[in-house]
């Protein structure tokens, strides 16, 4: 052992540059899936700094995940909307061992509004009942607590901003008209929120949540630690979420618990997509590094090396140079977790508040996996030159062989055609599934093109060669007959190209396709010519103000949420969050067209639900059976189906009664209003009456501006999107150069003989150029065509037509900036390896 790793390190000394490929793709992979193992640990332990709640050691609320009976430990879903907590339960906590007091919570929206007409606070301006002020605790820098139901309590900032002091005069908007109320007091403010403090009686009436809670916090006693508190909450309150230091901020903010499941979620599929990457571009690699060297191990072989020895080599040295590269790709992985999450803050999907969780199991895991990995890829390269005998060996180190092995093949046709039947799926299937399918198969079609890559190259080659040999006749015939000999080293320089192209233009194009799906079909099913929307919610009254406008035909509320659905696949129960929103049934048909195929839109009252054809379908349910799933805020609910219908893109899998749907979101407001004039109403005259209303922040705007349900979720999960396939593509990018560089340096001894033998440098340099243009050429072509299969078959599933959707310019520069950075990195290997002369380049070692 201590000779063959004598050998490995002096081999890796005398040939820094041919390791230097594997060393940068093995620390670039390692970085990436480090970053990746950050993000999830800081969806575990992460958060931000809690505020209402500084003071109380321990915060209960209602329970974050829904987890159906039967379900394993991994089978959860996030709530969509806050949950609630029984108010009665304080009672009982207070009761507690080691409790000083616990104090049940209210929060609702409130808005203080100036005389202007000006909303304060925005979306994140709360109402509270003041003896949970203590929480904080909050101090009074002036006045006194409120005590009577007119009286109100400001944080400081909006005082200011309102102009007004103790005794004055403040109008504010919960969930109806604004209510004028006399400052009885100012407290300190809050950097995340804006707070506004009620009586007790007045919180929870303008909560509307009778006998429920926002959260209950709960004083510890002298002495009393955190930890050991919670345990006892546990065991008095089952079915809560009971949390104590930085995970207390996940009850305050919805958005923070969201967050961590969120990057729970990305740190899974993209960390996946990263591993898979980062093995392949590691594989094909140190695949390359091994075979420049067939040289040296067919002496070895020729010199009695055993086998196992020349495996034995090929791992010493790919572990060395693997932990060296996943030491510093684990410590780099810190500085791109950081960056992710400043990107992710950026595109708004988490706030930009958000702390990481750092700690070395992270690090340590994608060491291992990196290890892992370059040792997997190691054995791979490593059978044939350890496998062969020692004259075979000798033949193959002075001409590259051709053929691939029967296993190889059938093992890449049958992947190129699994992928192929993969992009079928969208034909029969739609939504977010259908488009994460089709770009899962041009991924599988891509690595098994990859694995046939030699016998796709050289085919593609053979009709190209006589091409560049007619047309630029020295430097094209020895482009294309050098391509043609080394179709392996071309098709090595091809694949990572290749997947590049594929991967950004399936991402992206899948995305856009879908979106303008929902939009298309959003737009031919509204009917409504206004749509009223404020950043915080239109108040539940609106719409009923809105029907007694003159010329005004039909009002419709929306309430956009979301529901949870639990489906048995084989033994396992799956769980699943997908968009729903609540609609007025007497309204809704006069506003929107659902495209109803079964049952009546007017029956959706009480406790009844509307399902898409899809999911009627994939739950087996008919008109008049009941459907079981979970409410957005994790609520179960069992309803009766009266109705299916097939605008599913633009309207959700789940249709509820607006009533039952405000029951079960946070702030019980509406997310907009939808308005149609009568026949033959004056439109000027209908808009200026809507705008007239008195309910301050509500926006009157034309319907056709209205963006599809879920449109904002959508576009964030598009540019969440496009930021993963950035980092993805930008990683290819690197191994890219990395590849092409390697394939072009270790050729510097055949350049030099074919200027030996009178070819100038200025044909070598054209005959790489023509080499380049080919390499790039094959890449874009056949990338583009991968992608362009599979995404006609999910326009044509989602659009009826086979044509993506999106702009031009995002393909021509993808293309453009593959051809760019192929052509540059061979073009600067080239330069570098005719610097040498002639003479002193033929005589360098292989």
């Amino acid at each position: 052992m201590v000779s063959v790793l004598s050998l490995a390190w002096q081999t890796i000394r005398s040939r820094l540059g041919g390791f230097a490929g594997a060393f940068i793709a093995i620390l670039c992979g390692t970085a990436l899936v480090a970053a990746c193992g950050v993000l999830m640990e800081s969806g575990l332990r992460a958060g931000v700094p809690t505020q209402r709640y500084a003071a109380a050691a321990v915060v209960v609320g209602g329970a974050q995940t829904v987890r159906p009976p039967g379900a394993d430990a991994l089978s959860f879903e996030q709530v969509g909307e806050q949950p609630a907590v029984p108010a009665e339960l304080a009672g009982r906590i207070a009761g507690l061992p080691g409790v000083r007091a616990a104090v049940a919570e209210q929060s609702f929206p409130a808005r203080v509004v100036t005389g202007d007409g000006r909303v304060l606070g925005g979306a994140q301006s709360l109402g509270h009942n003041w003896d949970a002020a203590a929480l904080a605790p909050f101090t009074l820098r002036a006045g006194q607590a409120p005590a009577a139901p007119g009286e109100v309590v400001l944080d400081a900032a909006l005082a200011r901003d309102a102009g007004v002091g103790v005794g004055g005069q403040v109008r504010i908007a919960t969930r109806s008209t604004p209510v004028e109320f006399r400052v009885s007091g100012i407290v300190d403010s809050m950097s995340r929120q804006s707070a506004l403090f009620f009586t007790p009686d007045q919180a929870v009436a303008l909560a509307g949540r009778p006998g429920q809670a926002h959260a209950i916090g709960v004083l510890a006693g002298p002495g009393v630690a955190p930890e050991t508190l919670a345990e006892r909450v546990r065991a008095a309150a089952p079915g809560t979420e009971v949390t104590t230091g930085v995970e207390r901020s996940s009850i305050e903010f919805l958005d923070v618990s969201q967050t961590r499941t969120l990057l729970l979620a990305i740190a899974g599929s993209f960390g996946g997509f990263a591993l898979l990457v980062a093995v392949f571009v590691v594989a094909s690699t140190l695949a390359l590094t091994v075979n420049q060297r067939r040289r040296e191990f067919a002496l070895l072989r020729a010199v009695a090396a055993t086998p196992r020895q020349i495996r034995k080599l090929i791992g010493t040295e790919t572990t060395l140079i693997a932990l060296v590269a996943g030491v510093l790709g684990s410590a780099l992985g810190l500085a791109v977790a950081s960056g992710l999450r400043d990107a992710f803050a950026a595109i708004g999907v988490v706030p930009a508040d958000f702390g990481l969780a750092i700690s070395p199991i992270p690090l340590v895991a994608a060491l291992l996996l990196g290890l892992g990995a370059a040792r997997l890829a190691a054995w791979a390269a490593s059978r044939r030159p350890s496998a062969i005998n020692p004259v075979e060996a000798l033949t193959e180190a002075a001409v590259e062989r051709r053929e691939l092995g029967r296993g190889r093949l059938i093992t890449g046709w049958a992947l190129v055609l699994a992928g192929f039947g993969g992009a079928l799926v969208p034909l029969f299937l739609r939504g977010d599934v259908a488009t994460a399918i089709s770009t899962m198969a041009t991924l599988v079609v891509v690595i098994g093109l990859a694995v046939v890559g030699p016998q796709v190259t050289g085919l593609v080659v053979r009709f190209l060669a006589p091409v560049l040999a007619r047309v630029w006749r020295i430097s094209g015939y020895l482009a294309g007959a050098n391509a043609h000999a080394g179709a392996r080293r071309v098709a090595a320089a091809v694949t990572p190209l290749l997947l590049a192209v594929a991967f950004a233009l399936a991402t992206f194009y899948s995305q856009t396709s879908s979106t303008e799906a929902a939009r298309r079909e959003a737009e031919r099913s509204t009917t409504a010519d206004y749509v009223l929307a404020a950043p915080a919610g239109v108040p539940p009254e609106v719409a009923a103000a809105v029907r007694r406008v003159p010329g005004v035909a039909v009002a419709t509320p929306v309430v956009r949420t979301s529901v949870l659905t639990a489906s048995t696949v084989g033994d396992s129960v799956e769980v699943q969050r997908t968009p729903a929103q609540g609609l007025a049934a007497d309204q809704a048909g006069g506003a929107l067209e659902l495209g109803v195929d079964a049952g009546r839109l007017t029956d959706l009252t009480g406790d009844a639900v509307a399902l898409s054809r899809s999911e009627a379908d994939w739950l087996d349910k008919k008109i008049g059976d009941e459907v079981e799933f979970y409410f957005g805020d994790g609520v179960p609910a069992k309803l009766r189906l009266v109705a299916t219908y097939t605008r599913d893109l633009a309207f959700g899998d789940f249709v509820l009664p607006v009533e039952l749907a405000r029951q079960h979101i946070g702030g019980r407001l509406d997310d907009s209003v939808l308005v149609r004039r009568q026949p033959g109403a004056d439109a000027d005259a209908v808009a200026a009456a809507l705008r007239a209303l008195p309910y301050p922040g509500v926006v009157v705007a034309s319907a056709s501006t209205a963006s599809a349900p879920q449109g904002g979720d959508r576009q964030a999960q598009f540019y969440l999107n496009l930021v993963a396939v950035g980092v993805i593509v930008g990683y290819l990018a690197i191994s890219v150069a990395n590849t092409l560089v390697l394939t072009t340096a270790q050729r510097s001894r055949e350049f030099a003989l074919l200027r030996l033998v009178g070819t100038t440098r200025r044909q070598v340099t054209r005959m790489m150029r023509l080499e380049a243009l080919a390499t790039v050429g094959i890449a874009v072509v056949l990338g583009t065509l991968v992608a362009v299969v599979a995404l006609a078959f999910l326009n044509f599933g989602l659009r009826g037509t086979p044509v993506p959707a999106g702009p031009w310019s995002v393909y021509f520069g993808i293309t453009g900036g593959a051809v760019l950075l192929g052509m540059v990195a061979i073009g600067v290997a080239t330069r570098v390896a005719l610097r040498a002369k002639p003479i002193d380049a033929i005589g360098l070692r292989e």
